[in-house]
């Protein structure tokens, strides 16, 4: 069992090692993210949580929507803007958002500012999800162990 560290500045926590799981065409979209791995730092494995630096031009994520998992962000720097299928909504550092699993509301942060956002996401990991991507030709289906696979939209996997 590795040895896990008591407390860390969080800016100082290593970066995750991949910037994202998306197929390659599908990659550029989200731009420069840089997410450092709270959770999995401390061994955490009911929940995750990631500080996340999104540069001017950048995306946390392809706009989604989980069916089994929770998500919650907090914004500590910046003016992200939370693009849902309500709309779009300026956030300040301060805010917070929710999206519970299964509302079928599509989300993500996206950087429109020129300057740097920085933000904490905090996720479940109730295995078997599934993801939606409304915008793009992606989704997130489990195999048959409950692990995330991306398929095309028309069952191709990836």
């Amino acid at each position: 069992m590795p040895e896990r560290p008591i407390a860390v500045r969080a800016s100082e926590a290593p970066p995750r090692a991949r910037p994202s799981n998306y197929p390659p065409d599908l990659l550029a979209k989200i731009g420069a993210r840089d997410k450092h791995p709270l959770g999995d730092l401390f061994g955490l494995r009911n929940f995750g949580v990631n500080l996340t630096r999104l540069p001017p031009g950048g995306a946390s994520a392809l706009r989604h929507a989980h069916r089994l998992q929770d998500e919650f962000v907090y914004v500590l720097e910046g003016t992200p803007t939370l693009v849902t299928d309500a709309g779009e909504t300026a956030l300040h550092p301060g805010m917070c958002a929710g999206f519970p699993a299964g509302s079928g509301d599509a989300h993500h942060l996206v950087n429109r500012s020129a300057s740097e956002v920085v933000y904490l996401e905090i996720g479940d990991r109730t295995p078997g999800d599934a993801v939606d991507y409304p915008d793009d030709d992606l989704m997130v289906r489990p195999d048959a162990e409950g692990r995330p696979r991306y398929f095309r939209k028309n069952g191709t996997p990836l």
